[in-house]
């Protein structure tokens, strides 16, 4: 479902009528054992002189059981958000001082849901003031190519356009210097950080 709702958030802000064919892919991985239970966000940097309307598509972070799903959410900037809880208790989310979108949505009952739009990019990390083990980051990018990768660290990214970019991922404890990648046309790219370094 996440990744169905990647791809149908990338039709939105993409221009009508560009095919498949017409674009690339960039595969690939992040090489360390954290990634089996801690995500990391893959992404293209900003384009210079690209801007891409934000989705009129809701993204949706959960909460269940005592836990944000999904753990680590990318998002193209402007988006809106909705925080459900799905649990059986009340929630308070809120986002820590240092994000680049600080909110508090106060405490809510089961079944409800309450909405943020983010407007900067950045990294906005989630914390719920009635669950102190409860966490969760949002990273808001400048441009609608972006994954999330697996528990082995892999990654896609589809629907790139053909160009020089610069690709670069997030993760809560894991650096990495952002990588140049070339994408063709109708043709797949790989890219791997072998060594990440702890932060």
């Amino acid at each position: 479902m996440k990744a169905q709702w990647a791809l149908a958030l990338l039709a939105a802000v993409l221009p009508s009528g560009q095919g498949d064919m017409d674009e690339g892919t960039i595969q690939g991985r992040i090489a360390n054992p954290l990634l089996a239970r801690l995500p990391a966000a893959v992404y293209v940097e900003k384009i210079p002189g690209k801007e891409f309307p934000p989705p009129a598509e809701h993204a949706v972070v959960n909460q269940k059981n005592l836990v944000f799903d999904p753990h680590v959410l990318p998002v193209p900037v402007g988006i809106t958000v909705d925080f459900k809880n799905s649990d059986t208790v009340q929630h308070n989310i809120f986002s820590s001082r240092k994000s680049t979108t600080v909110f508090n949505l106060g405490t809510y009952a089961p079944g409800l849901s309450r909405s943020v739009t983010f407007d900067k990019p950045g990294v906005v990390s989630l914390l719920c003031n009635v669950h102190s083990e409860m966490s969760a980051y949002i990273v808001v990018l400048e441009t609608p190519y972006f994954a999330v990768t697996d528990r082995s660290g892999n990654f896609t990214i589809p629907g790139v356009p053909p160009g020089a970019y610069q690709l670069s991922f997030w993760h809560e404890a894991l650096s990495g210097e952002p990588q140049p990648v070339e994408v063709e046309k109708g043709k797949p790219i790989r890219v791997e950080w072998l060594k990440p370094k702890r932060k």
